[in-house]
């Protein structure tokens, strides 16, 4: 017996077995490797892109708060101060500070204006209002700088390229490395981008508005989905019968599963606009067509933690008294609910980095104003991603690769949440 044993393992037939084995998971650790490396290589592409645009390059400048450009009748009036003309009082700073620097007949009054953004006046204006002692001085104001300022202190500009071919002019190049000399180009945390909304200007365009838009559809879409989808996972495991009719029932959540995001989009366009006429890209809408879209990946698993909890502890609770009700509600939910959590979490998070369904009802609109209500026009944070990405301007690249890192934060966020509340009331049996 031990010789037909040692023949055994040492025949080729054994040989090729265990080669064939170790070549297993040597394919098995290439494929991770691979993987590894390819998310990597993602993370890396987006955080080296993305970094920059969560700093801010900012310009300072000595502004002449002359007085009777302001408020030539020293009244402090509020709209005489809305209304004075800041741009003015910027041109001339601009002009005073080019003196002995560029040649004045080469100058040109817009090419030294568009080194700023086109809200600079408006940022004058608000420090004014907000400092009235001031008007008369000469005082240090800070403004944010145009997107192709910003993108050429940030490196991503090439110089050495003819004059025609770049976005930056020399005129420009010589005024800012000038401010910059004299330490008037600061580079500060880009609170615009958490704090703002979108906007044309690169420079001024921020995901709080994004944001709110997916908060608003996410909690609508988990209000609907979590009561539904926990009722029918309870009804089909434990109430239902075994019928034809439950069993297409069955079938068909696990189709919806695999439906294509852009179909409950289509839905959503079809029924809650066409039909019932309900306001067009605002987050009531999209969170109700992301509803649709969440409900087959929580009832899924939410059976699958209802069928785990072992017929052991029913049985015991129907044998004390309990009714079938009472065993669902104080038994089975308590002990299902970390899975059945872990299942609502992970669904909202697919749904939260969804975009085909809520391009289909309209919210890839350009919105540049912050949602207050759930029926206000309202864009959504991938939406913002793709629309970002669209754009020609290279300062809404790193822009497109920020908001990213910030979905890409809250997606992180929500599964760490699913597996932590998984891990810390997970019931072995």
């Amino acid at each position: 017996m031990s010789s037909t044993l040692n023949y055994a393992i040492g025949s080729p037939i054994s040989s090729k077995r265990i080669n064939k084995e170790k070549r297993f998971q040597i394919y098995g650790i290439l494929a991770l490797l691979f993987a590894i490396t390819m998310l990597f290589t993602l993370f890396f592409t987006i955080f080296s892109k993305g970094f920059s645009a969560f700093i801010q390059t900012r310009i300072t400048l000595n502004i002449d708060l002359n007085q009777e450009v302001i408020d030539f009748e020293g009244k402090r009036n509020l709209d005489t101060l809305q209304q004075a003309n800041y741009q003015k009082l910027i041109d001339d700073s601009l002009k005073l500070h080019s003196l002995n620097l560029l040649d004045q007949e080469e100058i040109e009054l817009k090419n030294l204006r568009s080194i700023l953004s086109p809200i600079a006046y408006l940022e004058l204006r608000n420090f004014v209002i907000d400092n009235q002692d001031f008007i008369g001085k000469t005082k240090k104001v800070s403004f944010v700088a145009s997107d192709d300022i910003d993108q050429y202190f940030k490196g991503k500009f090439d110089m050495t390229l003819p004059e025609n071919e770049r976005r930056i002019s020399d005129i420009q190049k010589i005024f800012v490395d000038d401010l910059k000399l004299k330490g008037q180009i600061s580079k500060v945390f880009n609170k615009t981008l958490f704090t703002k909304s979108d906007s044309r200007e690169p420079e001024l365009s921020g995901v709080l508005g994004a944001v709110i838009g997916s908060l608003y559809a996410l909690f609508i879409a988990g209000l609907i989905s979590i009561p539904i989808g926990i009722g029918t996972a309870i009804y089909l495991q434990e109430f239902a019968k075994k019928n034809r009719i439950t069993d297409f029932i069955e079938i068909n959540i696990n189709n919806l599963a695999a439906v294509p995001s852009i179909v409950f989009g289509l839905l959503g366009l079809a029924i809650f606009l066409n039909m019932f006429l309900m306001p067009r890209s605002a987050p009531l809408v999209g969170g109700m067509v992301l509803a649709l879209m969440t409900l087959p990946k929580i009832i899924i698993p939410a059976r699958a933690a209802i069928l785990a909890v072992p017929n052991s502890i029913k049985d015991g609770a129907l044998a004390l008294g309990a009714s079938h009700m009472q065993v669902i509600l104080h038994y089975v939910l308590p002990l299902a609910m970390p899975a059945i959590l872990t299942g609502i979490i992970i669904g909202l998070a697919q749904a939260l980095g969804e975009t085909a369904p809520l391009l289909m009802i309209g919210m890839v609109a350009f919105i540049p104003d912050t949602p207050i209500y759930m029926t206000d026009p309202a864009t959504a944070l991938p939406v913002q991603i793709f629309m970002w990405a669209d754009h020609p301007e290279r300062a809404f690249v790193e822009r497109t690769s920020a908001a990213i890192i910030i979905l890409l934060f809250f997606l992180i966020l929500m599964n760490s949440t699913a597996i932590y509340l998984r891990q810390k009331f997970e019931r072995k049996w």
